[in-house]
């Protein structure tokens, strides 16, 4: 094959795009194309005659024979979802299911949402995991021989920022690196089981340590409940999830961490005045670390009440199992029935583009999958060092430095933890809405100035105005960071890769947003000291000025779209998207902020502009 037909068939969806990798055109071609074509829509082009015996077949191969017609017309339907109208092999009740499905998209069986809510107390947990620390870093560090002042301040600060980071690091270098194995062996749902199981451990374990070293390697442990937990739900959620809410419920993950963050801080002020009883001292930091133990006991519980990924049962050839999980999150049979048979379709034509080779280099060989990964990547890295995380563990020091009291800390605190959390609110109808890529060009700039507003703050000499400043510049800062660089990262990392690649490109995303995390937790009471406050918080400021151009040029938007049109995004090169970009910047800044009249630019995709014209996925196992 010529490397112009090989060019031509990668880049079929998106005919107006030239191949930006020309050196390395064999293999990765060959497989962008496969990727591409088989993957699109495998039932496109068949005629309705043998799609419905096809179906009929497949029912009565698997089991569910009784359901037949069922599986016969929602194929039909599975193949062009825009078309259903046009079926005279549907009845008018068939139909007017289907049109519920666009007029009424938050009309669903009450198990899906309560499936929403097992992963919304899971992002509880994992918001507490990550904020008690902020209130007992007020007192273990005296008690465990790292006090934060005199002779050896500066060795001890790193402890300290060691001991934060423990969780974040072992989801680095470790947790997230199981939950491809964890979810191949025991399904989402056990995997959430088991990484729900070390955090409650690990908080009793925390509770109970009596050395610096001690605590950390029970917070390194924590981590094997972080990882994997973090790159399992958001899949999990996506996979259950119809398309036209996909966004709102995957989003759910960072809504409720923030919640978990805000009920951190609540634990903080309810323990802080309990004092020590005989042979237990520093009860206090001890109950608060312990905190987080509590809804991780309830995740267990409750985990094995939601049903398991229909695509991970279908991934086992468990189709009757599968059936049953989606007539469970489903409103009628024929919805599960199309949504079975077309997981099915596409897990097959999955292993037919299976090329052998290793899927963790796949992500960075195959140009496609490539450009999903820089761009999960950049989203996942900027969510750490636009700075939030600096507040989230350590705003209880920089309210501290800033004039207040130990109490009045903890309460700033809390306050910020409420506006991260009712501010995330918003983000459920406009992620699905406005945008991923919007919402996040939005918030950058104004994350920029905000940080700097505090930073700048501390330069301030009347204490009054310092700490009415300070806390104006962290609130105002939340209200931006939570509906766009809070929910987004994970949304968009759980939809952007390919399913054939989707469990190793999640457990890299999360694990470089652990490692991050980690170093942010490490080095910043260090550079509290080391830059100032003032140049603390402008370093970040300026992470988030790279962040907005790192967005603008190599992230693409994702919402509302399918497979089919991830594909054709993705396929564009990446020299060519940012360049567009460029162009678009201005336009957008005339149009939208200046409310000029200008000439509408030329598509950057085929879809833009007649989504009516595409074959949408029907189903939440396409996110």
């Amino acid at each position: 094959m010529s490397k112009d037909i090989d060019q031509k068939d990668v880049l079929s969806a998106a005919p107006t795009a030239t191949f930006d990798d020309k050196a390395e055109v064999s293999h990765v071609d060959k497989v962008v194309a496969d990727i591409n074509v088989r993957l699109a829509n495998p039932l496109e082009g068949i005629p309705h005659d043998q799609l419905m015996a096809d179906a009929s077949a497949f029912a009565r191969d698997h089991g569910l024979g009784h359901l037949a017609d069922e599986f016969a017309k929602g194929a039909l339907v599975a193949q062009d979802p825009t078309a259903f109208e046009s079926l005279h092999q549907l009845s008018e009740e068939d139909k007017e299911i289907f049109r519920g499905e666009l007029t009424r998209r938050w009309d669903h069986p009450p198990m899906l949402y309560y499936l929403a809510i097992l992963c919304s107390v899971a992002a509880c947990v994992q918001g507490m995991d990550e904020s008690v620390i902020n209130g007992a870093n007020l007192f273990y560090p005296q008690q465990l021989a790292i006090p934060q002042d005199g002779p050896q301040a500066s060795r001890n600060e790193w402890l300290l920022g060691v001991v934060s980071a423990a969780p974040y690091l072992c989801c680095a270098v470790f947790g997230c690196w199981l939950t491809e194995p964890l979810n191949r062996m025991f399904g989402r749902r056990g995997t959430i089981f088991i990484s729900a199981f070390f955090a409650w451990a690990t908080c009793f374990w925390s509770g109970v340590v009596n050395s610096w070293e001690h605590l950390f390697v029970a917070r390194f442990v924590l981590g094997i409940g972080i990882g994997p937990k973090s790159a399992t739900v958001p899949v999990y959620a996506a996979e259950c999830a119809p398309p036209a809410i996909r966004g709102a419920l995957v989003m759910m993950w960072q809504t409720w961490t923030a919640f978990g963050i805000m009920l951190g801080y609540v634990m903080d002020l309810a323990f802080y005045r309990v004092p020590d009883r005989p042979h237990i001292k520093g009860l206090n930091w001890r109950l608060m670390l312990g905190s987080a133990g509590v809804p991780a006991f309830f995740l267990m519980i409750q985990v094995f009440f939601c049903p398991e990924s229909p695509r991970w049962l279908v991934s086992k050839g468990r189709y009757p199992q599968a059936y049953e999980s989606l007539s469970r999150l489903r409103k009628h049979p024929i919805q599960a029935a199309r949504d079975l048979y077309y997981i099915h379709v596409f897990v097959e034509a999955e292993k037919e583009i299976d090329t052998g080779h290793n899927r963790f280099f796949e992500l960075f060989t195959v140009p496609r999958n490539r450009r999903a990964t820089v761009a999960s990547l950049i989203v996942m890295f900027m969510q750490q060092f636009c700075g939030v995380n600096a507040i989230a563990y350590y705003s209880s020091t920089i309210f501290q430095q800033s004039g207040f009291s130990n109490v009045e800390s903890l309460l700033a605190s809390w306050g910020f933890g409420m506006i991260n959390f009712l501010m995330a609110l918003p983000a459920v109808y406009t992620i699905d809405t406005f945008g991923r890529r919007n919402l996040l060009l939005t918030t950058f700039p104004l994350m920029a100035i905000f940080l700097l507003l505090t930073g700048f703050a501390f330069f301030i000499t009347d204490e009054r105005a310092r700490i009415g400043i300070v806390a104006l510049g962290i609130y105002l800062f939340g209200c931006v960071y939570s509906p766009g660089e809070g929910p987004v990262p994970f949304t968009y990392s759980a939809e952007a890769f390919p399913l054939y690649v989707r469990e190793i490109g999640m457990s890299l995303a999360t694990a470089v947003l652990w490692l991050f995390n980690g170093i942010l937790a490490m080095t910043f009471p260090r550079m509290l000291t080391a830059f100032t406050p003032q140049g603390a918080f402008g370093w970040y400021a300026g992470w988030n000025i790279i962040g907005f151009i790192l967005i603008l040029l190599f992230v693409p938007e994702t919402k509302a779209l399918t497979l089919e049109e991830l594909d054709e995004v993705f396929s564009v090169p990446s020299e060519q998207h940012a360049w567009y970009q460029l162009k678009a910047l201005p336009h957008n800044i005339k149009k939208y902020v200046f409310r000029m009249k200008t000439e509408p630019l030329p598509p950057l995709y085929k879809h833009e502009g007649a989504p009516s014209a595409e074959h949408r996925a029907p189903a939440g196992f396409m996110a």
